[in-house]
């Protein structure tokens, strides 16, 4: 492990497991405004003010930073380019202004860098459908002239949510319990994991000496539908949802969009699918 490491995201679905996996290694901070009670110890971010992050970096002279900080609502994006521009590009460029070069930065990204249907590896030209996806295709774009860094690209991370309303497990489950309708986008399929095990890949990647692209691949890509109907049968409930096409929602939604990857050593090696999961989360 790295002598220091920070971790700018804690309150994403994988910044959250990373923390909570890795507490007496990384030091994390969280997104501001997030109100969680699970995050209350946790400073939070001000990537508004470049000073901020450079005292913070002086602070911690770290070794290694993981970048989990995004915004990651497609819907809210569309709504609000400028914003989406602002935490997505613009605190990246920040970061990146006053990053020590001792210091390693490894970048999680987003398979919204592709958007049609295809099999997508590192060397795959980027197709982003979306105001989110072509975000983090910019701060890709910054993140690689840095020497010495590397940007990871995982598919969606199966996991708990630091308020229990947020990501997709918890979303089902907080409906679910309410009676709420429930709405499942029937021609997206993605690279689905489970967060606890993305991170033991992140954290492997983010320590070790690999620099550029690397995509997390899954054992198989899976339907929105199939993960739908998987995780509430784990949750233990009838799965009763509506389904939609994608081409119906206001906001851009991916298609079938697979990662693999042209390397062929041991951490590009796929993880196992959510689906092929027996534990709970």
């Amino acid at each position: 492990m790295a002598r220091s490491i920070l971790l700018f995201g804690a309150s994403s679905i994988l910044g959250f497991d990373l923390a909570r996996q890795f507490e007496s290694t990384v030091v994390p901070y969280v997104s501001p405004g997030n109100t969680a009670s699970s995050l209350s110890q946790w400073t939070a971010l001000n990537l508004e003010d470049p000073a901020w992050i450079a005292s913070c970096l002086r602070q911690h002279d770290p070794d290694l930073l993981i970048y989990c900080h995004a915004v990651c609502d497609v819907e809210k994006c569309e709504a609000n380019r400028d914003w989406a521009y602002e935490i997505n590009v613009q605190h990246v460029k920040r970061v990146l202004s006053v990053l020590p070069g001792r210091t390693r930065l490894a970048y999680v990204s987003s398979d919204h860098v592709f958007g049609g249907d295809g099999v997508y590896a590192e060397g795959s030209p980027v197709c982003p459908i979306s105001v989110y996806g072509k975000t983090r295709v910019e701060a890709e774009r910054l993140v690689l002239e840095r020497e010495g860094s590397l940007v990871i690209r995982p598919g969606l991370a199966i996991g708990v949510s630091p308020d229990g309303r947020t990501g997709h497990l918890d979303w089902l489950r907080y409906r679910t319990q309410r009676n709420l309708p429930i709405t499942i986008v029937e021609d997206e399929y993605r690279s689905v994991v489970r967060v606890v095990d993305l991170s033991m890949r992140i954290m492997d990647l983010a320590v070790s000496d690999l620099v550029g692209i690397r995509h997390v691949p899954a054992t198989r890509c899976v339907s929105r539908v199939e993960l739908a109907n998987h995780l509430l049968a784990l949750m233990g409930q009838v799965p009763q949802f509506d389904i939609i096409l994608r081409h119906l929602r206001s906001a851009p939604h991916i298609g079938r969009v697979e990662l693999t990857s042209a390397y062929t050593d041991e951490l590009s090696l796929p993880l196992s699918s959510v689906l092929d999961a027996q534990d709970s989360f």
